[in-house]
């Protein structure tokens, strides 16, 4: 088998006004970057807002596992397969970012046959949007420490800056630094943070913003400092938001490109959802409703995750509706989960099945407590076996859902057809009565404990002395009525990264909140989650080369 960017650079791709053209895109509505690769403008929306939305479907998972489980390929083949079945589709997905490419993650355009391309340029440097949110939030950092160097009008507290430098790459030696070293010219002496930019509050800002009006007026809110009245200091404050804006200008504009199948796939922003709210921009979500018949869109890492955060934060705030969602899972993560060893997956293990099988279902418990309805998705391996799958199909129609098994990655669109058809029959027969799990005037402690106990399994909640005094100041500033945004580890349903399967009877531990207040959410920090994380002892980028002809090799 060829690897993706085998198959990826193989691929004959059309002019993206081609592709744009497919759902009604004209070239005067696009901003081209090359032929491949292109912008939509913003006099599109105008165009298409009044249109009637399409069905949204969100693809989520379960718990990620080092067996793989295919979230955005199957995503891609899903698109694939819909327009096989002459139904006009959109895939909606988010950027990836460096530090995994060339950590130990690889990137995110799908795989197999159920890929977006150009593969290349999307998982690297692609049209610059991450590069101009590194630059807003770092020119926001550097206004802020020349506002305290300059006489400090706003009697900013050193102590107390909360802004936090980025960049878009895995570096652990810059989670914790000293800045202004040198002489007295070089700025005041204090510690200070990096965290990679997909967990910048700017990255959050950008993909819940509606317009550049909305995304100017989120920038200001940010909330860099308190001064030394313990009062909160803001951009706007520090009068950076216009040159922010200016940066950022760009930016909101969705990038669109095509799978390998030429479905058209607009791909835009990239938090991450272990560490921020998972999700891609509104702005493509919404552009993509108004322009097909189906939208499809994913959340990151597992269903506890991004799928909980697309329902309490993404649908909240942009007042979306999904119709349905894929819960994407594979024997081989399911069996992992059952306590076999990586080596040792091939093999049928019925046994390790059944006890592994329980983080599904505590998934598919999960997302039908937001009223959706559920089609679950094996991502099929040539190792599982007849009666794996069986097992599997029988355990889920039990629990309300529809089944069925994903070919995309070898076979593209014609793998996904039978997932395909158990999708239409489920928006056609089966009605979302979709809703948050919390309301917004509950506190924050009991948001953090609904999502803590309903979505994880906790059993209780412990807060860090200094948890609770955030949590009161944020209160107390009147942030109290957002959104919960948890930073948790992606491999376990609980704060543990090792309990595997559907952990019972464990605690969850709190030991930092904080405020985004120009995204909108507050942020609760779980156990030893990072966010900045490190490179892996032998990371991807020593396999990634390029030829004497330009041609990249080892990307994946």
């Amino acid at each position: 088998m060829k690897t993706d960017i085998q198959i990826a650079q193989e691929a004959t791709m059309k002019h993206i006004k081609e592709v744009a053209s497919s759902v009604g895109i004209q070239e005067d509505d696009l901003e081209f970057y090359g032929k491949y690769k292109a912008k939509i403008s913003d006099e599109l929306w105008e165009k298409v807002k009044d249109h009637n939305d399409g069905k949204l479907v969100l693809v989520t998972a379960i718990n990620p596992t080092p067996a793989g489980e295919g979230k955005t390929t199957t995503s891609v083949g899903l698109g694939q397969a819909l327009a096989k079945l002459n139904k006009k589709a959109i895939i909606a997905l988010r950027e990836p970012s460096l530090g995994p490419c060339f950590g130990i993650k690889g990137g995110a355009a799908g795989g197999g046959y159920a890929q977006v391309v150009p593969m290349e340029d999307l998982n690297l440097h692609f049209t610059g949007d991450f590069h101009a949110i590194t630059s807003a939030n770092n020119l926001l950092a550097a206004m802020l420490d020349n506002h305290i160097q300059q006489g400090n009008t706003l009697q900013i507290d050193p102590r107390q800056v909360v802004w936090k430098r980025c960049l878009d790459m895995n570096d652990r030696v810059l989670r914790n630094i000293v800045v202004g070293l040198g002489n007295k010219m070089d700025g005041m002496v204090r510690e200070d943070h990096f965290v990679i930019t997909v967990a910048s509050e700017i990255m959050a800002i950008l993909c819940l913003a509606n317009d550049l009006q909305d995304l100017k007026e989120r920038l200001g809110k940010i909330i860099v400092a308190y001064n030394f009245a313990g009062e909160p200091v803001t951009a706007e404050q520090l009068e950076a938001t216009g040159a922010m804006t200016a940066l950022l200008k760009d930016a909101i504009k969705p990038n669109l490109i095509q799978t390998l199948e030429h479905t058209p796939a607009l791909v835009h922003g990239g938090p991450f959802a272990n560490i921020a709210h998972g999700c891609n921009s509104v702005r493509a979500t919404k552009t993509a409703l108004k322009l097909c018949d189906i939208a499809i869109t994913e959340a990151g890492f597992g269903a506890d995750l991004g799928a909980e955060k697309f329902m309490n934060i993404k649908c909240r705030s942009a007042n979306l509706r999904p119709d349905a969602v894929v819960l994407v899972a594979t024997v081989r993560a399911l069996k992992y989960n059952g306590g076999v060893a990586k080596k040792d997956l091939a093999e049928e293990n019925l046994e390790a099945l059944k006890k592994g099988i329980v983080n599904l279902e505590k998934h598919i418990e999960n997302l039908q407590k937001f009223g959706v309805p559920v089609v679950v998705t094996l991502n099929s391996f040539i190792t599982d076996t007849d009666a794996e799958n069986q097992y599997i199909k029988n355990f889920c129609e039990e629990r309300g859902c529809e089944f069925a098994l994903s070919e995309v990655w070898e076979k593209g669109g014609e793998g996904g057809l039978a997932l395909a058809e158990k999708v239409l029959e489920t928006l056609e027969k089966k009605e979302s009565h979709f809703h948050t799990l919390y309301d917004d005037d509950l506190s924050l402690k009991e948001k953090i404990e609904t999502i803590s106990k309903e979505i994880y399994g906790a059993s209780s909640v412990e807060y860090a002395p200094a948890a609770e005094k955030q949590l009161a100041k944020i209160e107390s500033m009147g942030f109290g009525n957002l959104p919960i945004c948890m930073a948790k580890n992606q491999y376990s349903l609980s704060d543990d990264a090792t309990l595997l399967g559907r952990p019972e009877n464990f605690t969850i531990h709190i030991r930092e909140v904080y405020v985004n207040a120009g995204a909108g959410f507050v942020v609760a920090l779980t156990g030893a989650v990072m966010t900045m994380p490190g490179l892996p002892k032998v990371p991807a980028a020593n396999g990634i080369d390029v030829n004497e002809h330009g041609k990249i090799t080892g990307l994946f």
